[in-house]
């Protein structure tokens, strides 16, 4: 399967708006991912020509937090989130970070094990960090040689 990340741009902010919709009870406007991927580092996925997916993280100095990762249902289980997270790592070495911190709800087994994969480690929990539903947040890192 040949997926292709690409920079955040006009369209694939509108396109992330509406998955972040489908995935997310408290989504991020479009207005809001191209602000952030002015100042972050932003991604969106695609496959043959169709939008898979997006991801993002802020970067403040040799720290990077992973704000969203999210893939199209019809694409889940074809290695998009796998290469989205990928597209984090080499961004924050490449950028010379130390370190990718994130969040995830504890019931989200999916997102949990697609971090675990990649190399993130758990170093916390949040009690009741999201809300509708409430639930705590598992907190991981990823630590860059």
């Amino acid at each position: 399967m040949n997926i292709e990340i690409r920079k955040i741009d006009a369209e694939s902010a509108k396109l992330a708006a509406g998955l972040e919709k489908l995935c997310f009870s408290e989504p991020w406007s479009e207005k809001a991912i191209l602000e952030e991927a002015e100042r972050g580092y932003f991604v969106a996925a695609y496959i043959g020509g169709a939008f898979a997916g997006y991801a993002g993280m802020t970067c403040v100095l040799d720290e990077r937090d992973v704000c969203n990762v999210a893939t199209v249902p019809e694409f889940r289980g074809m290695g998009v989130g796998k290469a989205l997270v990928a597209s984090l790592i080499e961004s924050a070495r490449n950028g010379g970070a130390s370190v990718i911190m994130l969040e995830v709800r504890k019931s989200n087994a999916a997102a949990i094990a697609l971090y675990e994969k990649a190399g993130f480690t758990r170093v916390g929990e949040r009690k009741n960090f999201y809300t509708r539903p409430r639930e705590d947040a598992l907190l991981y890192n990823y630590y860059i040689n």
